[in-house]
């Protein structure tokens, strides 16, 4: 099974940013993301074998308490950087706490043998992937013309553990598990 823990982003923000992929799929042909995939990962797992899922949960469970998040998504960038962009992305602004949780996420899943993070916490949205090199101006231009790089706020109050199952349409994500922030 390939897993990892995520928030969810509510309806509304999606909405935004369905109108905002809408707008911009035209200026660049880039591998854009299902709206209905967008999700703050906090930690991806990786392969992890199904009968140890009674293993995971438990531990992801033993988290401490988290209070909730007021998340924000906003700003727009490119990963690793705009010269040689391979990923395109929302940015999530956030309280510490998001990167703690992240953290502690982390460091409940190692215990299990889950390699631990070598890179800080980033959290963001994939918008698209760029898998060949193509002229960016177009986008670039269009980022350039919007009226707002704000696409909305909402508190998080919960994580889940998924599971990403690939497939030539594209990766299909299913939830197993919920965990409230709060005990």
């Amino acid at each position: 099974m390939r897993l990892f823990t995520a928030i969810d982003v509510p309806a509304e923000v999606l909405a935004n940013l369905e109108r905002l992929i809408q707008h911009l799929r035209p200026t660049a042909r880039l591998a854009w993301s299902p709206v209905a995939n967008l999700h703050i990962t906090t930690k991806f797992i990786g392969e992890w074998p199904a009968e140890r899922l009674g293993e995971l949960e438990p531990a992801l469970r033993s988290l401490p308490a988290f209070p909730p998040l007021a998340i924000q998504i906003a700003r727009l960038g490119f990963f690793p950087n705009p010269h040689s962009p391979r990923v395109f992305w929302a940015g999530v602004v956030a309280p510490p706490e998001l990167a703690a949780l992240a953290a502690a996420t982390d460091a409940a899943v190692a215990r299990l043998g889950i390699p631990a993070e070598n890179r800080p916490y980033s959290p963001h949205l994939t918008l698209a992937r760029i898998k060949e090199r193509i002229p960016m101006q177009p986008l670039r231009e269009a980022i350039a013309a919007l009226p707002t790089l704000e696409f909305g706020s909402f508190e998080a109050d919960r994580f889940h553990l998924y599971q990403s199952r690939r497939q030539s349409s594209g990766s299909v994500y299913t939830k197993l598990s919920e965990f409230p922030f709060s005990k």
